[in-house]
């Protein structure tokens, strides 16, 4: 070997051999666990905890926010896409379920103060729980809009 290249290579070799001699550990990749499908999951299905295996990583690619990383992340919820086995869960690749489903009428409520009203409305879309949601007025016929709660009730016109 010549020019800067012989140097550089026997400083690595020498630092490799007498690291452990030193007694310090050269550096190792972090090992994580990670839930990850059993079978392929397709969008609209609801994850069951069945479907799920903790599989072992090393790529430091899946690891942080961008990636599922406990089981409780992915039971219950809905896949957006669908999710092959053995390969690591987007966390944009999940949802919540639907507490209020398009066409399927809906309890909305009014409440100011002491006041309460509530009438059956017809969601335009279907909505998790916090989202907003158009509904139409099956009386009137306007259209509202209105916050599902988890109870399936869509609340509007008040914090």
């Amino acid at each position: 070997m010549r020019g800067w290249l012989a140097p550089l290579v026997c400083a690595l070799v020498g630092v490799a051999v007498f690291m452990p001699v030193l007694g310090v550990a050269p550096c190792e990749a972090r090992e994580f666990v990670l839930p990850v499908p059993r079978v392929t999951i397709y969008p609209g299905d609801v994850i069951a905890d069945g479907m799920l295996i903790d599989r072992p990583f090393r790529n430091q690619d899946f690891d942080g926010p961008g990636f599922a990383s406990e089981r409780e992340q992915l039971v219950g919820k809905v896949a957006r896409q669908t999710l092959l086995p053995n390969q690591p869960v987007s966390a944009n690749g999940v949802r919540e379920p639907h507490a209020v489903k398009q066409g399927q009428p809906a309890v909305v409520i009014f409440q100011s103060g002491g006041l309460v009203i509530s009438a059956t409305a017809m969601p335009l879309q279907a909505g998790a729980v916090g989202e907003v949601i158009s509904l139409r007025n099956i009386e009137s016929g306007t259209t509202i809009r209105g916050v599902v709660h988890a109870d399936g009730t869509v609340r509007v016109g008040g914090p």
